[in-house]
């Protein structure tokens, strides 16, 4: 029975490290190197192989080393195989941290202040209180709620949206497509941290900018899929949008002289706002395996319905 690691092996290394301390009656392998793969029974991967089944028969078990699982072909998986995506205290910690950054850059102006530097110019912009800039976060899953819940302890009055209603003291919760409208209308700055599916992949688009307060100012975390980037570049040139953080994009990298890298107005990250802990994530996964064996539920399980 072998626990297989299919990512940056840099990491892997670590989570050998991890296992051998705390798991060591579990033969972990990390790939190419599989031994032999019928004994491969749990599989943590960002892309697993194709033909899955046909490569690991008695595969029990499929990790996401992500938050997200929209890098996998669902098409390609047997519905009977669990899929657990990553839940843990790193990704989560991480992603409040830069969605803070994310939040103040955007309220203070510094993506801004960062294009007058390149120009050389000195020009203040007058300083508003947190308590009158309004922050809408699109999400409210574990992820989002982390966040709202920081943000709120800034003075900015926060609210988020969910497809499903949801209740975070402090954060007034909208849910549903009949209340979207009226979310946006009052999000001064938009962070998006939905999961990426069919339904919100192109959701950043210029119907959704139409309802944002003119100027308002926008912060993608989640995927690239999510944001129309020539709405964007249009929304921006016409003050609709005054200015973006973004920490995906799609491709991922940007290609050479693609107008997100010099636009003024952008703030631009190379998908670092999260990262899946090793330390933190051992645990994590060595959890589930417990509940699994017990039959009990996973922590993290897709819904595949949902996409997530």
């Amino acid at each position: 029975m072998t626990f297989l690691y299919k990512s940056d092996p840099t990491r892997g290394l670590e989570w050998a490290r991890l296992f051998a301390q705390k798991a060591p009656e579990l033969p972990f392998r990390i790939w190419p190197d599989v031994g032999d793969p019928g004994e491969v029974r749990f599989l943590a991967a960002w892309m697993p192989p194709a033909e899955i089944m046909a490569t690991f028969p008695n595969l029990e078990l499929l990790f996401s080393v992500g938050a997200g699982v929209d890098q996998f072909d669902f098409s390609a998986l047997p519905q009977e195989l669990p899929v657990v995506r990553m839940v843990e205290p790193g990704i989560i910690d991480s992603m409040v941290e830069y969605a803070t950054l994310a939040v103040l850059a955007l309220h203070r102006d510094l993506v801004t202040y960062a294009a007058q530097q390149r120009e050389q110019v000195w020009r203040q912009i007058r300083v508003r209180p947190a308590a009158q800039r309004r922050v809408g976060i699109l999400g409210l899953g574990t992820l989002g709620e982390a966040v709202s819940r920081k943000l709120a302890g800034f003075g900015f009055p926060v609210a988020g949206w969910s497809r499903s209603r949801r209740a975070i003291e402090g954060v007034t919760c909208y849910a549903g497509a009949d209340e979207m409208k009226a979310f946006l209308a009052r999000s001064d700055i938009l962070v998006c941290l939905l999961p990426l599916t069919a339904e919100t992949r192109g959701i950043l688009g210029a119907d959704l900018f139409a309802m944002l307060p003119e100027g308002a100012r926008l912060a993608n975390c989640g995927r690239g899929g999510h944001l129309d980037q020539d709405a964007l570049l249009s929304a921006l040139d016409s003050g609709r949008i005054s200015a973006a953080v973004l920490d995906v994009t799609d491709p991922e990298p940007l290609p050479a002289g693609h107008p997100l890298w010099n636009h003024p107005q952008i703030l631009v990250t190379p998908h670092i706002a999260s990262m899946t802990q090793p330390e933190t994530a051992v645990d994590v996964v060595l959890d589930n395996l417990k509940r699994h064996r017990a039959g009990e539920p996973l922590v993290g399980l897709v819904d595949r319905g949902r996409g997530y």
